[in-house]
């Protein structure tokens, strides 16, 4: 019965020691973007993906990697205190592409609960009339 009560103390206590860790947390306004229909000599398009860190300890963005080298994603690298706003940035090349649908993906990794979060831009290049 001595031995029960201890472990059950001694999980408790581990419980409480490792239950309040700080973490961070990343939460975007949205994670695709839809650059829409534009054409081919306007094939340089950005867009900005805002995210919150709604955690309770700074967070770290330590690599965005897109799956394409047409796709540049660039990130807020000072750490993100709980409740401030960051943003990461993500520029489509289509020249030297050919015209149409395309979907590409970013991958960030940080520090925050879920370390991976995956984001979409999407578009659709036309070609031009004048070749």
């Amino acid at each position: 019965m001595r031995c029960i009560l201890t472990i059950l103390v001694a999980l408790l206590a581990f419980t409480g020691v490792y239950g309040d860790t700080a973490l961070s947390e990343i939460k975007f306004d949205t994670t695709v973007h839809n650059f829409g229909t534009f054409p081919e000599s306007k094939s340089v398009v950005t867009c900005k993906f805002t995210f919150t860190n709604v955690g309770n300890a700074p967070l770290i963005i330590n690599q965005a990697i897109a799956s394409c080298g047409c796709t540049v994603p660039s990130y807020t690298e000072k750490p993100i205190a709980p409740g401030a706003k960051g943003e990461i940035s993500v520029t489509y090349n289509g020249k030297g592409r050919y015209p149409g649908y395309f979907k590409k993906i970013i991958t960030i990794r940080s520090n925050a609960k879920t370390h991976l979060v995956r984001l979409y831009i999407e578009g659709n290049m036309t070609e031009d009339a004048q070749k």
